[in-house]
């Protein structure tokens, strides 16, 4: 396989596994905690058992901040340093929630902890552009959402697994083993893949300007919205999941059993979007999906209603699998139309939009979160209200466009 820089320092196969890896210390990083969070809440000391939500959302805040920064950097100082920023950063959070003795500082550590491993995340995929162009950029990218897709599925397993034998202090010590070990690993194996001669000096006033510019076009700023939107109902599900699973339905250790199912279904979904986007094209495939979720959400709001909020753990499992199988779909595609006009400020472009949505996922997100009752109505309410906004905010954006 021909790359655009030339042969890669490490073989294809080893490269796939540390850039997923690198891209995969978000995901782990939530879920590998969610089965510890009422362990947390107890030696922590929190009073309301609906705080234990902000361990999630938190990481989400940090999380949105890094991304606005280091796609930019990264295109001024080259793809490595970055990194080594970033990793550095995670790190020193999960150092800050081993040693957390209350909540504050809990909340700070976590929130290093999503600012640092947005690092990786968001240049790993400007290496990967660096490398690779056309199909064999498509095949090295799936091949890396392969690897990626597994982590929602074993993470709350490798976290529970984890609790069997030790507190959940273990949990940031291996996730910090972890980290350690893909720093040095990418330091001593992956190359520098942008050339000086290649790299852009860092602006604010080019930040601002792809800002506005991202504002200023209809299709670009809509489908961030929505984006947006999409995102905080997903985000209240994962801020909810522990206390849903394990505190309202009692599932006990089998919460990652029931987690990862679900997780397989927003992988399977993405895996048959590559087809269908081809044959449908995407915002066909947004308005299915939206109308999927939103429909589905509505009648189980009112099936929720009718048994005061406690449907059988059975009919919640079918309803989940198929509103995350419309997640599935609608992940990829509204960044991908949110993008369409930006092609000539693809790095920073990506950067605003995908800052901007999970920041307001974060908060709408955590706020939904807060509102949980010890029955799944916030939930279920939650994603049909979204859903329906979403679908106004599509068909309004939509409206715009063609007129402008």
């Amino acid at each position: 396989m021909t790359s655009q820089t030339g042969k890669p320092a490490i073989g294809y196969v080893e490269q796939v596994i540390l850039l997923a890896l690198l891209s995969s210390l978000i995901a782990l990083s939530i879920d590998a905690m969610l089965p510890a969070l009422s362990h947390i809440e107890k030696d922590l000391s929190i009073k309301d058992p609906n705080d234990r939500q902000y361990i999630v959302s938190t990481l989400f805040a940090g999380m949105a901040v890094g991304m606005l920064l280091y796609g930019p950097i990264s295109d001024s100082i080259g793809r490595k340093k970055p990194i080594y920023i970033g990793f550095s950063i995670f790190l020193i959070g999960c150092l800050l929630s081993i040693y957390a003795t209350d909540f504050p500082t809990m909340l700070a550590g976590r929130f290093l902890q999503g600012l640092g491993a947005a690092g990786p995340r968001v240049v790993s995929m400007a290496l990967i552009r660096d490398q690779y162009k056309g199909r064999e950029m498509a095949s090295f990218m799936s091949l890396v959402m392969t690897v990626f897709i597994l982590v929602p599925v074993l993470a709350p397993g490798l976290g529970q697994i984890v609790l069997y034998f030790a507190s959940w202090k273990a949990i940031f010590g291996a996730m910090f083993a972890l980290g350690t070990t893909a720093f040095i690993w990418f330091a001593f194996r992956q190359r520098e893949t942008l050339e000086k001669a290649r790299r852009h000096k860092f602006s604010v006033k080019r930040l601002l300007l792809a800002s506005k510019e991202v504002v200023t076009t209809p299709l670009s700023f809509g489908y961030t919205i929505l984006a947006g939107f999409v995102f905080s109902g997903f985000l209240s599900y994962l801020s909810m999941s522990q206390q849903i699973f394990q505190d309202q339905y009692g599932v006990g250790d089998l919460f990652p059993v029931y987690f990862g199912v679900l997780a397989l279904a927003i992988g399977g979904a993405s895996m048959v979007n590559s087809s269908l986007v081809i044959r449908l094209g995407m915002q066909n495939l947004i308005k299915k999906a939206l109308w999927g979720l939103t429909t589905i959400s509505a009648i189980f709001v009112a099936i929720s209603f009718m048994l005061n909020g406690q449907p059988p753990l059975w009919s919640l499992m079918i309803f989940l699998l198929m509103t995350f199988f419309c997640f599935g779909i609608l992940f990829g595609n509204i960044n991908a139309v949110a993008m369409e006009p930006l092609g000539h400020i693809a790095g920073v472009g990506s950067a605003i939009v995908t800052a901007f949505s999970t920041f307001q996922a974060s908060i709408i997100g955590s706020l939904i979160a807060q509102t949980y009752n010890g029955t799944i109505l916030p939930l279920v309410i939650s994603f049909a209200g979204f859903g329906a906004i979403s679908l106004v905010v599509m068909y309004f954006t939509n409206s715009i466009s063609k007129e402008s």
